[in-house]
């Protein structure tokens, strides 16, 4: 059983920084695609950070420049740092994970494992 933990959600200010951090606890893949997701309440879950079996990164144009995603892959953990937070950032964050392709993108069903999710409050 593969499981993804997603932690370092909280409640910020506008301006302020969060860097959240997901555990693949149990996953035996030695290689796998990685995104960030999000969704606010009352819309569709969008892609907000991915990064490929080769280490190539992309971002949603609304967080580009203030978030960055990176991973440990030793640790078997995935990062996203985010700075210059918005009200607008205020959703349910979920990072997802992949084996079986070598890019994911920001796109939701490429991802076979997910995590529960970790909530993003920013108050302006």
């Amino acid at each position: 059983q593969v499981w993804l933990v997603e932690s370092g959600g909280g409640s910020v200010q506008a301006g302020g920084s969060l860097r959240l951090s997901c555990v693949l606890a149990q996953f035996s893949y030695s290689e796998y695609c990685m995104g960030w997701f999000r969704q606010a309440p009352g819309k569709e879950r969008e892609g907000v950070a991915a990064v490929d079996m080769d280490g190539t990164t992309m971002y949603a144009d609304s967080v580009k420049g203030r978030f960055t995603i990176s991973q440990d892959n030793a640790k078997k953990t995935l990062y996203l740092q985010m700075n210059s937070l918005k009200p607008e950032d205020t959703a349910m964050y979920y990072c997802a994970a992949d084996p079986f392709r070598s890019s994911g993108g920001l796109r939701e069903y490429e991802y076979n494992y997910w995590g529960q999710g970790t909530q993003v409050t920013v108050s302006s």
